[in-house]
């Protein structure tokens, strides 16, 4: 991770000798001159580490280290002494600074302390990477599927995770694209390093451009502070830039250098600093369509499409859904202090029967709304949205004669796909029991799945090896 170091000192010759000393690749020093504004300067500098003489401090003790130690940033704040007094070392120290030397001492000790106090300020900040609100931390593990279309996404999320190429994460909206960047960034080797997520759609445009890349102070009205971005915050880490699509073209141009050099120039800075970060993207647009419209530029569309990873949509993967309810009760129990140990079979199968246009995080609100309302142990019928009253007990709509049935003009194209799909499926699946007389086993090698999935696919189409036995040939 990056530390930025302000270095504030009456020592010219001083200040210039810790910045060779401790220029070092994840530390970025500045050093400020003894100029009148100096003061003004260390404020406003965002700065994590600030050494500063005590000469430069207007009333260090009454009041200047106190304003320090209250920053946004939180810096931890080592004074240099121009007096050799212990009397008032301890006033510093309770004002706020974490350390204070007398600015006498060896070059030598002097810079074995700023390694010290740096090195404290980096493990504080990895501390704060840890979850602080106690939820858990996102794994491999919250994908478990009995799906094989999920199971075989999850094999290439598995061989993609521990490289450092940018990933694209491609699905619909509420299918989990940022927990998945997340599961990514603790499956990767930058797992001890910031996960810093980016909605380019939630911001203003003249607020993205430095919410990304940071600004200095001065650099436009409004800017009385330096601020840095999230690039420079997931230095060591991952940054997920999620509604890619939604990016202004001269925003796209200034993503690109970033992604071919590894270099952010914050707004109004003179110079570039180099930032070591894995870039996620995500986007529940068709990217070649927004590229072909002039929205969206062709040289960044390849160059964020190294390896694509296109989630699958809950209603393509049914055989999750039960599992995954019984675990948002789990997880819900103790946020909302129900006692609800489970899900009655009619309201589970209706969740089954479910399109899910909102997929996991719709179906997570479900269950959330349907534990508020329950006054018993289970989740029943009653507790569900009115839009499930209706489910049908069959989980697919089934076309007649091959064509569409139903208000089809309701659906969108790639509902319409699915449903297609499945009754394909489904047909298939029905000869091939009757052709083997019902064998799960003679059935699913002739359909080249495992027994498991062909289980879990009559299931799903209430399809029983019985009713096949008697058209065995």
């Amino acid at each position: 991770m990056l530390i930025r170091v302000v270095l504030a000192l009456g020592d010219r010759e001083l200040q210039r000798g810790l910045e060779e000393q401790i220029g070092l690749a994840e530390i970025e020093v500045e050093g400020l001159t003894g100029e009148a504004d100096s003061w003004r300067q260390v404020v406003r500098s965002c700065a994590d580490v600030i050494v500063i003489s005590d000469s430069m401090i207007p009333a260090p003790v009454a009041g200047g280290i106190g304003l320090l130690a209250g920053l946004p940033e939180n810096p931890t704040i080592m004074v240099l002494q121009t007096e050799h007094s212990a009397e008032l070392q301890a006033g510093y120290i309770a004002a706020g600074a974490h350390s204070s030397l007398y600015s006498g001492i060896s070059r030598e000790r002097m810079i074995k302390a700023l390694e010290g106090t740096i090195e404290s300020r980096r493990l504080a900040m990895m501390r704060d990477r840890l979850d602080r609100r106690g939820r858990s931390v996102p794994k491999i593990s919250d994908f478990t599927t009995n799906s094989e279309v999920m199971q075989l996404f999850m094999n290439e999320v598995q061989l993609v995770a521990p490289s450092d190429s940018v990933l694209m994460i491609m699905g619909e909206t509420g299918v989990g694209k940022e927990h998945l960047a997340k599961v990514i960034h603790g499956e990767s080797p930058r797992a001890s390093g910031p996960f810093v997520a980016v909605n380019t759609a939630a911001l203003p445009e003249q607020l993205l451009e430095s919410e990304l890349f940071g600004h200095k102070q001065g650099a436009f009205t409004g800017a009385t502070r330096s601020r840095r971005g999230a690039f420079e915050q997931a230095h060591g880490g991952t940054i997920f830039l999620d509604e890619i699509g939604e990016m202004p073209l001269h925003l796209q141009a200034k993503l690109l250098r970033v992604l071919q050099e590894y270099e952010i120039q914050p707004i109004g800075a003179e110079k570039s600093s180099w930032v070591d970060v894995r870039v996620i993207a995500a986007t529940n647009k068709d990217l070649e369509q927004e590229v072909n419209s002039g929205n969206f530029r062709k040289d960044l569309y390849y160059r964020l499409s190294v390896i694509k990873l296109n989630i699958p949509p809950l209603r393509m993967r049914r055989e999750d859904i039960p599992h995954l309810a019984r675990r948002f009760v789990m997880d819900f129990k103790c946020k909302i202090g129900r006692d609800i140990r489970q899900i009655a079979e009619p309201a589970m199968a209706a969740l089954c029967s479910y399109e899910w246009p909102g997929n996991i995080r719709e179906l997570m609100n479900v269950i959330e709304r349907s534990m508020l309302l329950s006054r018993s142990g289970e989740i029943t019928m009653e507790n569900l949205p009115s839009a499930f009253l209706y489910a049908t007990d069959k989980n697919v709509e089934e076309p007649v004669n091959g064509n569409l049935a139903g208000n089809w003009q309701a659906k969108t194209l790639q509902h319409v796909v699915s449903l297609m799909v499945e009754h394909t499926e489904k047909e298939y699946l029905c000869r091939v029991l009757a052709e083997h007389g019902g064998s799960i086993r003679k059935t699913a090698d002739h359909a080249g799945i495992t027994t498991r999935s062909l289980y879990s696919k009559m299931r799903r189409y209430d399809l029983r090896k019985e009713d096949f036995k008697k058209r065995k040939r």
